[in-house]
């Protein structure tokens, strides 16, 4: 497996992902005190050879305040026990976030409401406003 399948158009090399390991405070006993399983995993947008001008735009706006001033994704995973989890855990968030970013939302347009509607909307006007009428002291 040479790259990670974000979507059905994008798909990031392993060569893009920086992956460095230290020691987790997270499960694991004594063995987490002589293991290094914590897992930090680094992307660089701006580098990134998987996405288009316009995708590193829009993952730039949605995920802005994610990045690092250089435009690095920075994800930490030391939930496991194991350092091949953890970073599975890691691989499996970036997917996630990049396909959340990458999801173009549909255009919106612009609906008039029916006469139905509008007909409805004055008639509950109307009622309320009687309702409010009868509350009010009789006119002397």
């Amino acid at each position: 497996m040479n790259a990670v399948h974000v979507n059905r158009t994008v798909q990031l090399p392993l060569a893009e992902l920086n992956v460095s390991f230290s020691r987790s405070g997270g499960p694991g006993g004594q063995h987490a005190n002589t293991s290094s399983t914590k897992v930090e995993l680094r992307w660089h947008l701006e580098a990134s050879s998987a996405l288009t001008p316009r995708q590193k735009q829009l993952v730039r706006s949605r995920l802005g305040s994610r990045l690092t001033d250089e435009g690095v994704l920075v994800l930490q995973s030391s939930e496991h026990r194991s350092q091949t989890r953890n970073r599975e855990a890691a691989v499996a968030r970036l997917v996630a976030l990049l396909a959340d970013a990458l999801r173009v939302s549909p255009t919106r347009r612009p609906t008039r409401p029916t006469r139905a509607a509008r007909q409805r909307r004055i008639e509950a006007k109307r009622r309320r406003g009687d309702t409010k009428a009868l509350r009010r002291p009789p006119e002397a």
